[in-house]
C-alpha cells in the first residue's frame, strides 16, 4: 500500500478532511527504522525499537477522531513514542504540542525526528505522573523549557499504550470539558473517551478491539 491508497482507505471509512489532511501532510516513513521504509504506508502497526510500536494508521485516525480536535487547542500524548502521532496532532491543532516517553531512547530519538517542529515539546518521563518528567533541558525542542509539565492543564490528552485503568493523574491534568482517550484493557483494549465536566468524568464512547503495547507506568 502506497500513501494515496492507505489516505483513500482512511477516506472511505470516513474520517474528517482535518485527519486525511493531516495525514497527508506527516511523513510516516520519517519515524520508522530504515529497514521498515518501505512498509510506512502499510496500514499495520510497525516496531520502532525498545519493544514498542507504532500504531496501525486506522488506529490512529481513529484516536483523533474521538479526541474532537480543534485548532489552538492545547494537547498532551502520553506514550509518546516516536513522535508521530504529535506530529498528526500538531497538523490539526496549530498549537502547543505536548509529548511523554518513558522510554530515554525513543524519547531522545523523537526530539530528532520532530525538530522542524517548534511548537511540539517531548519530555523524558511517566506519563502517570507527569510532574515528575524532566521539565528544564536544552535538549527539548524550542530549546530551554522551564515549563513544569506536571503544572499544566490540557484541552485533549491521549494515552498511546494499552492502561488497565487511566491513571488518576492524567485525568487530573485535564480542563473542565476537556476529553482524555486511552486504550483500556489488559489483554484486549477498548479505546475509551473520557470527557471531564467539572470534577465528574463522563464516558462519551467506547469502541472495542483493539491490542496495544503496555503502559509503562515507572
Amino acid at each position: 500500500m502506497n500513501k494515496q491508497q492507505l489516505l483513500n482507505s482512511l477516506k472511505q471509512r470516513g474520517f474528517s478532511k482535518e485527519i486525511l489532511n493531516a495525514f497527508s501532510k506527516v511523513k510516516r516513513e520519517n519515524f520508522i527504522p530504515q529497514e521498515l521504509k518501505q512498509s510506512a504506508y502499510e496500514d499495520t502497526a510497525l516496531p520502532i525499537g525498545e519493544g514498542q510500536t507504532i500504531s496501525q494508521p486506522y488506529t490512529i485516525a481513529m484516536m483523533l477522531s474521538l479526541l474532537e480536535l480543534k485548532p489552538k487547542q492545547k494537547v498532551l500524548e502520553a506514550g509518546s513514542g516516536c513522535g508521530y502521532v504529535l506530529a498528526l496532532i500538531s497538523e490539526i491543532t496549530k498549537s502547543k504540542v505536548y509529548g511523554i516517553e518513558i522510554i530515554k531512547e525513543l524519547a531522545d530519538k523523537s526530539k530528532q525526528n520532530l525538530k522542524d517542529y517548534k511548537n511540539i515539546k517531548v519530555y523524558h518521563g511517566s506519563g502517570a505522573f507527569p510532574e515528575k518528567a524532566s521539565a528544564v533541558s536544552t535538549n527539548l525542542i524550542g530549546g530551554v523549557d522551564k515549563e513544569n509539565l506536571g503544572s499544566l492543564y490540557f484541552d485533549r490528552i491521549l494515552i498511546s499504550a494499552a492502561c488497565k485503568e487511566i491513571p488518576k493523574q492524567l485525568l487530573s491534568q485535564l480542563k473542565d470539558n476537556g476529553i482524555l482517550v486511552a486504550p483500556v484493557g489488559e489483554y484486549e483494549q477498548s479505546l475509551v473517551a473520557v470527557k471531564r465536566v467539572k470534577n465528574k468524568f463522563i464516558i462519551k464512547k467506547e469502541i472495542p478491539g483493539f491490542v496495544f503495547v503496555p503502559f509503562v507506568e515507572v
